[in-house]
This record gives structure tokens, C-alpha cells and sequence, in this order.
């Protein structure tokens, strides 16, 4: 049996299709005895409202977009939880994309949302993109578009981010103030705008605080991995020994370092003091526990969500869109790993 339709229902029972369709949404003007016929026909036919229809006569989906760059990350799962949690008390259904640092796929998942007419989309940018086009096509669309964590200054929509520069530079300060004077640097990647401000708050701590800056003991993980972590460690100890103090632009990185000076013997923080960022769970549980800077993902979900409800309310009532960046506080968590 194909889809069933709202004038089949009125056939068998011998009304209207706008007598059905009235029935179905609880109208006053529809007698209980009608109502009652109607939704226990289309109980037993398992009717279905067709959502294109809807969606068409409403300007409305009911849907958001959220493209994130890997969904198992402890900080994008925490942004995941908080979206999924407040969008369906609001009734919205999220549908979630991973771009695994694709361009490409992100440019296809972009395409894929609008197809789909979503009332908005919640984006945080792949590593390796650099053209904006498939973005620039949703503000072009008239479907509000919120940037998240890794954003692009370039982009005129709202955006939800952490002051990137800051938190690299109170990163930088603790390892200084726990007593390092040799202080490496495993940044993320050269294009994304989080990895550039975190590196420039570390230089901005060294130049503060009278270090020198020394490009050589900076490293660039292009994966952001465990194994990055593990590989620079093990570079710094077998080529610059003055070194003293790490600041890795993830706590997963971190852990990587901790793990290899773990393997070879340099205790930590007496030897090396090491830091790492976004305050992930595994950060605790390690030995010695990580130092880190504390990234409020769920926090950053929920104002990313609310200003996007805000923006697709206004659309919908044709009211010109007021874009806003949110930056939220970050904060330095002292643990074992540093001295300070």
C-alpha cells in the first residue's frame, strides 16, 4: 500500500479533504463524533503528514543542520549534547553531519542541508577549509547560519567562540609561572583561526614575560593526534633538552607527550611541565593528571543553539538578522602535570 493521503481518509468516510485535514489539528468547528472517525481511520491506514507539504505551506522544517569536524571528540560531543538537549524541548529535530576535516564533504554536506530545507545550520569548520563559497550559498539561501569553535572572521554571520588568544597566552603564563624558561609549542594546523590565535597568545606570554622565541622547539600537528603528541615529545627530548615546559594545543596531543616522557623516564612536571587544552575527561585520569584550559563545549552548544533559534525567528518574520559574536570565558585547571 502506497503513502496514504489525506483525501483517501475523506473518500472512505464520505467529508471533505479540509473537513480531515481540520479534524486531524483538534478545530472547534469539527464535531467530536467527526474528529473521533477521522483520527481512528488514519490511526488504522497509518497516516503520515506529508512534512514537504508542511514544510511548503509553514516556510518551516522543524530542522537544524550541525556539521562538526569529528563526533567523538570530547569537546564536539559536549556541544552535540547540548544542541540535541534544548533543540527538542523547542521541537526541533537536529540532524548531525560529520565533515571528518574534509572541505569537500563539508561542501556536499552543506548542499545536502539545503536540500533538505533545514530552518537553520550550526557549523564548525573543517581544518582544511579555505574557500567559503559553500557557506557563502547559505546566507545567500536566507537560512541562518551560526559558526561555532573553528570559525572564519571572514564569513558576516554569528558566531560562538572562545578567546583563542587569551587562553594560548594563560596556557604560556602558567607553564612560565610554574617556573619554565624553554617553553615548546605543538600547534594545531596553519589555517584554522583557533590554532593561529593560540599560537600568537603563546608568543605574546613569551614576549610578556622576556623568553625567547624560538621557532624551532614549535611543531605543527597537522592531525591533532595522540601519535603527534608522542612523535614531538620524543624530538624535543632527543634534540632540544633545555626545554622545559610543552603547551599542546589539545589535551589529546598533551597526553601524547605525556605518554612517551612517561616511557623514557623524565618525570613530570621536575623535568617538564606540560599543558594541554579543551579539559577533556582522559585529562584527569591520566598519570600524572594533565594540566589543561578549560573549554565550555556545553556551554558553547547552548548559546550556539539559542542565537540560531533567535535568527531563525526572525527570518521567518522577515525581520532583518543582527549578528553577534558570543565569546565565552575560559579558564586555566591546575593538575599534576605543571608545578604551579
Amino acid at each position: 500500500m502506497g503513502e496514504v493521503t489525506l483525501k483517501q481518509i475523506a473518500e472512505e468516510l464520505g467529508i471533505s479533504v479540509t473537513t480531515v485535514s481540520k479534524a486531524l489539528k483538534n478545530y472547534a468547528d469539527v464535531s467530536p463524533k467527526t474528529k473521533t472517525a477521522v483520527i481512528n481511520l488514519a490511526n488504522k491506514l497509518n497516516y503520515q503528514p506529508n512534512s514537504f507539504a508542511v514544510n511548503l505551506r509553514t516556510k518551516e522544517s522543524k530542522t537544524i543542520g550541525l556539521i562538526i569536524p569529528e563526533i567523538v571528540h570530547h569537546f564536539f560531543s559536549n556541544v552535540v549534547n547540548a544542541i540535541i538537549e534544548k533543540a527538542e524541548k523547542k521541537g526541533y529535530l537536529v540532524i548531525i553531519l560529520q565533515s571528518n576535516e574534509s572541505e569537500e564533504l563539508e561542501k556536499k554536506q552543506i548542499d545536502l542541508l539545503l536540500s533538505k530545507r533545514v530552518d537553520g545550520i550550526l557549523m564548525s569548520l573543517s581544518n582544511n577549509t579555505k574557500n567559503l563559497d559553500h557557506l557563502k550559498k547559505v546566507i545567500e539561501h536566507n537560512v541562518p547560519l551560526v559558526l561555532f569553535d573553528k570559525i572564519s572572521k571572514l564569513l558576516d554571520c554569528s558566531k560562538v567562540v572562545i578567546d583563542d588568544k587569551s587562553a594560548g597566552y594563560d596556557a604560556t603564563e602558567h607553564l612560565i609561572k610554574s617556573g619554565c624558561k624553554k617553553i615548546a609549542h605543538f600547534r594545531g594546523p596553519l589555517n584554522p583561526q583557533g590554532s593561529i590565535d593560540r599560537f600568537l597568545g603563546y608568543k605574546k606570554a613569551l614576549e610578556d614575560y622576556n623568553l625567547k622565541f624560538d621557532s624551532s622547539i614549535v611543531f605543527t600537528c597537522e592531525k591533532v593526534s595522540f601519535n603527534e603528541g608522542y612523535k614531538f615529545a620524543k624530538k624535543i627530548h632527543t634534540e632540544h633538552k633545555d626545554v622545559d615546559g610543552i603547551f599542546a594545543i589539545t589535551d589529546l596531543v598533551g597526553i601524547g607527550a605525556v605518554a612517551y616522557f612517561n616511557e623514557v623516564g623524565v618525570k613530570i612536571p621536575k623535568q617538564i611541565g606540560i599543558i594541554g587544552f579543551s579539559n577533556w575527561f582522559m585529562a584527569s585520569v591520566i598519570s600524572p593528571s594533565l594540566s589543561t584550559i578549560d573549554q565550555p563545549g556545553f556551554e558553547m552548544g547552548k548559546k550556539s543553539l539559542k542565537l540560531l533559534l533567535k535568527e531563525i525567528k526572525a527570518t521567518k518574520k522577515g525581520n532583518q538578522i543582527q549578528h553577534q559574536t558570543v565569546v565565552l570565558p575560559t579558564k586555566v585547571i591546575k593538575r599534576n602535570s605543571t608545578a604551579f
